[in-house]
């Protein structure tokens, strides 16, 4: 059989696991003419969902990561990529003549894709006005496009001050549905939450939490069944480890089934599998433990050991740490994505967190 848990890239269909609330309620605000906020740690099924929301409209899509652009001219060259990708090469040839300062256009023979360039000592913001106000232009009352900047906490390291001049340009658009995606939940409140911030309350704000133990348990063993007779205690095992976290959830299951296809039930059959992928990512882990300051090493050693919210009961840390030091480690940390925060803090990779235990003993 096939195995039916998939990770580590955008999942859909058979492979998508539950978020029926979540799905209807994302459906409603993109089908108003209002705009999203949606925030949840890394690999917890942001783009996963959204993207099973906006395949149900038909509609054409915009999709940016921003982490992945260098500067305001590089930001408005790959959201212009994007319109050649969805619309006649004919008609936007035409309407691009109306920029203020014409991009160079050119076909890639080999790929057939576009290539674009812009005229040097130009204000880039220009350009990036140009594009956007191009896709309201393009968009319908009907059939508007949706436009996902994914990592949106990264805007402002492209240029400090594209938060008011963006903000400028796209406040008028109506024909437009924007979904700004976040990783780093303080990043993106001080964006979007803060009353001097220019996206001040600018979209719906949609938190994406855990899923649901009973939901997941259930999803888990109904595709176990297939394989073993084992499947409630193999499920609950699995859950234990991984907490919910949708990712890792997906990335254990995955290995069970294949131990399962290879060698059968064994009472201890989940944890081999968690020692043999904590083996597997050994080095990665040292490498990523050597690049930690001592205080932050600190604060993972207590979270992995004894899963405190040390805001709240900073006297169970041994070495006394003041209050303020393990505050700025704990935001530090979430920063990185080493650490999220849920109802506590805690660590976001079960493997990484088994792999200090498993050192430290």
């Amino acid at each position: 059989m096939e195995n039916p848990f998939k990770f580590g890239s955008v999942v859909s269909d058979e492979y998508f696991t539950d978020r029926e609330i979540e799905f209807e309620k994302l459906s409603q605000i993109i089908a108003s003419s209002n705009h999203v906020i949606m925030i949840a740690p890394r690999r917890f099924g942001k783009t996963s969902l959204l993207n099973k929301v906006v395949r149900n409209t038909d509609r054409p899509v915009l999709w940016l990561d921003l982490q992945l652009l260098t500067n305001t001219g590089d930001f408005a060259a790959q959201l212009l990529k994007q319109l050649f990708k969805k619309y006649p090469f004919e008609k936007l040839k035409f309407m691009i003549r109306n920029f203020r300062i014409a991009p160079l256009l050119s076909v890639n023979p080999v790929t057939n894709h576009v290539e674009i360039g812009f005229q040097p000592h130009v204000d880039s913001f220009v350009y990036l006005e140009d594009v956007l106000n191009l896709i309201e232009k393009l968009g319908e009352e009907k059939n508007r496009p949706i436009v996902v900047f994914d990592e949106f906490q990264e805007l402002l390291s492209l240029d400090t001050s594209l938060d008011k001049r963006l903000r400028s340009v796209i406040q008028f658009h109506k024909h437009v549905n924007y979904a700004f995606l976040g990783s780093a939940e303080s990043m993106m409140k001080q964006i979007f939450e803060n009353k001097k911030s220019p996206f001040y309350h600018f979209g719906q704000l949609f938190t994406l939490n855990k899923i649901p133990y009973n939901d997941f348990l259930s999803f888990l063993q109904s595709r176990f069944e297939a394989i073993t007779n084992h499947a409630v205690e193999i499920s609950a095992k699995i859950l234990d480890f991984s907490r919910c976290h949708p990712h890792y959830t997906q990335q254990l299951a995955f290995h069970v089934w294949l131990a399962l296809e290879r060698e059968g039930y064994s009472k201890n059959i989940v944890n081999k599998v968690i020692e043999n992928i904590i083996l597997l990512h050994d080095n990665d882990f040292e490498r990523l433990w050597n690049n930690f300051n001592n205080t932050d090493k600190k604060v993972l050693i207590e979270l992995a050991f004894e899963q405190v919210n040390l805001l709240s009961a900073p006297v169970l840390y041994k070495n006394a740490m003041a209050s303020s030091t393990i505050f700025s480690a704990l935001k530090r940390l979430t920063v990185k994505g080493i650490l999220m925060k849920t109802e506590k803090y805690e660590i976001d990779d079960p493997f990484f967190r088994n792999w200090i235990v498993n050192r430290r003993s």
